[in-house]
């Protein structure tokens, strides 16, 4: 897994809450840019992109991911239902609240 967020402390926490059995993270990237540089470098299976970066709108690079073949989980502190249906046409796996962030919700999603 490759976790893309602006912020440092969310993408530590993330990667020390989701690495483990069933799920290596393999790099974090601070914005879009390096986010779509980073999952072209390594091929992770799946990419948590935030969906409010500093330089691209995260909804921007998941389609530039998608269309790349990698598997997108969107995430935010905000719900889902503040996009619109802006998520559900983004070509992501899905969506997770970053309040409710674990292996077993990721795994859901994955696997749905």
């Amino acid at each position: 897994m490759l976790i893309v967020d602006d912020d440092q402390f969310f993408r530590e926490m993330a990667a020390a809450l989701l690495d483990g059995p069933g799920v290596i993270v393999v790099g974090q990237a601070a914005d879009g840019a390096t986010g779509v540089e980073q999952a072209r470098r390594l091929r992770p299976d799946v990419v948590l992109l935030d969906i409010q970066l500093p330089d691209l709108s995260g909804l921007e690079v998941c389609r530039i991911l998608v269309d790349a073949g990698f598997q997108v989980v969107l995430c935010s502190a905000r719900e889902a239902s503040v996009y619109g249906p802006l998520v559900a046409q983004s070509g992501a796996r899905g969506f997770i609240s970053k309040t409710v962030l674990s292996p077993q919700e990721l795994t859901r999603i994955i696997e749905f």
